[in-house]
């Protein structure tokens, strides 16, 4: 599938993506990607983030490819059992944060756990990192086969944002580039 037949809705995570941050970079050199804003990127409400994403799903007048960071990775999983199906054909999950067990989360984000680990029903690509400050990468392994993902090794790649130096992240470009080709 090419990115110019499909519907790219990117997911940021806590606090949103500024206009540094590579997702905000995707939004607008994707053609037909756009960032489905949440109300409220700082206080997130599990339910209102869920149902913000269903909405942009049924809401495509093509087929759906998720772009998802962090937060947006647990909200995305969350609410994928309400997609109307066979309209999401991939998703790529980057830096799921561990909401169940990281305590260096603010008390609002791990309000969205427990985490499914239900098979996702569409080709899904988990990218993870070695030094996530947020997960291990042995526990993002764990989720992804939940999920029924494909895994990814970023390396030591931090949290994949602007801190740990990720603006546009051309790596990660490359990566969404093969993984489109083997969406139908």
């Amino acid at each position: 599938m090419k990115t110019g037949d499909c519907d790219i809705l990117i997911l940021p995570g806590f606090a949103g993506s500024g206009e540094d941050h590579w997702q905000a970079r995707w939004a607008s050199r994707l053609r037909t990607g756009r960032v489905v804003e949440q109300a409220d990127w700082h206080n997130p409400d599990p339910e209102a983030w869920r149902s913000r994403i269903v909405a942009a799903v049924e809401e495509a007048t093509r087929p759906v490819v998720l772009i998802a960071h962090s937060l947006g990775v647990v909200a995305a999983v969350e609410a994928a059992s309400r997609f109307p199906k066979d309209v999401v054909r991939g998703a790529m999950l980057v830096a799921f944060p561990d909401i169940e067990t990281c305590q260096d989360l603010p008390a609002s984000v791990r309000s969205f756990a427990p985490v499914p680990r239900d098979r996702l029903t569409f080709p899904t690509l988990v990218v993870a990192s070695r030094t996530d400050p947020y997960c291990s990468y042995e526990r993002a392994e764990e989720f992804a086969t939940a999920w029924g993902a494909e895994i990814v090794d970023a390396g030591e790649a931090g949290h994949i944002n602007i801190a740990s130096g990720h603006g546009p992240w051309p790596e990660g470009m490359m990566r969404l580039a093969g993984f489109m080709q083997t969406i139908n």
